[in-house]
């Protein structure tokens, strides 16, 4: 009977154990649920703002474990209080970062311009303010976006020419991307497939100009070129300069005169969740986006910044703009800003 009564004890014991094990994990079970119901709320909460619809429960549960890593990201990375600036969950937010590349950053910058440009601003200092924004002059049309078309390389070249049809005429016009995207076969350049600023210049030049958005809206896709829209001129340039490479004493001189095409490397998950401040964030020199630098500055902790403005709408970043660290040690500039820059010239 003692016997027995030892081996009660120990299944009692042994039961104790299992039972507070299960109640661990089902405390642990039940924690993971309430976090995944939580996330799941935050899902349909942005999809119902971003209109986003899945075709089917697969790939709605694959897009949600997307955004709930990238939503962890995002709060890890706000966590660290030394960071110049924030990310945010936006529209890029149920994208992995190769799925977010592959739509958007069709910069060509493995190729490169074959034409030697003279530099106008070369020898200019005292036109070089400690700041400039072409917005407040302006220079620079509302923030646009290019969809999942990969024409970057269109509207930074667009972006560059409204600025200076804007400083030569004192008209600030809309000008058409979709007409470089669709009649644009110079050199690199094809549509959504990517391309180049310099080879849109050289388009713009030889087409002798450019028609406006609103004759020549644009669509997001690649299309066969209207000849009859693209007759309709209302801008024109002379040509383009390219901004000496590795320099951005070079490009503030360029900068504090026009509105100017600039090729970054965007690729990295920072870039993609961008939302607020200084970006000092890490990033390569294998240029991939087209943007437009419409400015630089000085924020309020010191730190010097280019205004670059992007083409994937209001709800990135500042308003459709990053502000991105100024003079780094680095020739190249942050993310290779200095790297490929241009202008048109009027």
């Amino acid at each position: 009977m003692e016997f027995i009564s030892r081996l009660q004890g120990k299944a009692c014991v042994c039961l104790g154990l299992i039972l507070i094990v299960l109640g661990a994990w089902s405390s642990e079970a039940t924690s993971r649920s309430l976090q995944d119901a939580s996330m799941y709320g935050r899902h349909e909460q942005w999809m119902a703002h971003y209109g986003r619809k899945y075709n089917d429960i697969r790939e709605k549960e694959k897009r949600f474990n997307i955004f709930k890593e990238n939503v962890a990201y995002i709060e890890s990375s706000n966590d660290d209080a030394n960071k110049l600036y924030k990310l945010g969950v936006n529209q890029f937010a149920d994208l992995t970062n190769d799925e977010f590349k592959a739509s958007r950053n069709r910069f060509k910058g493995h190729e490169c311009s074959t034409k030697t440009t003279s530099f106008k601003y070369e020898n200019v200092t005292a036109s070089v303010p400690t700041t400039m924004d072409w917005r407040k002059k302006g220079a620079v049309t509302p923030i646009k976006d290019q969809g999942q078309c990969g024409c970057c390389w269109a509207f930074s070249a667009v972006a560059a020419t409204e600025g200076i049809t804007q400083l030569t005429t004192g008209k600030l016009i809309s000008l058409s991307e979709q007409e470089l995207v669709d009649c644009d076969t110079n050199g690199e350049d094809q549509g959504c497939e990517g391309g180049l600023m310099d080879d849109a210049f050289q388009f713009i030049q030889q087409n002798h100009g450019l028609s406006t958005e609103a004759n020549y809206p644009y669509s997001g896709v690649d299309g066969t070129c209207n000849t009859k829209k693209e007759a309709s001129i209302a801008a024109k340039i002379t040509g383009y300069e390219d901004v000496p490479t590795n320099s951005e004493q070079a490009l503030l001189k360029a900068v504090a005169n026009q509105p100017v095409s600039v090729a970054i490397d965007a690729s990295g998950s920072d870039f993609q969740f961008y939302s607020s401040g200084v970006f000092t964030g890490t990033c390569g020199t294998s240029l991939d986006h087209g943007v437009t630098a419409v400015g630089y500055g000085v924020g309020d902790d010191g730190t010097k910044f280019w205004l670059v403005k992007n083409s994937w709408g209001t709800e990135w970043g500042e308003e459709g703009y990053i502000r991105m660290q100024r003079d780094v040690d680095a020739a190249e500039g942050l993310c290779g800003i200095a790297m490929s820059a241009s202008y048109p010239t009027a």
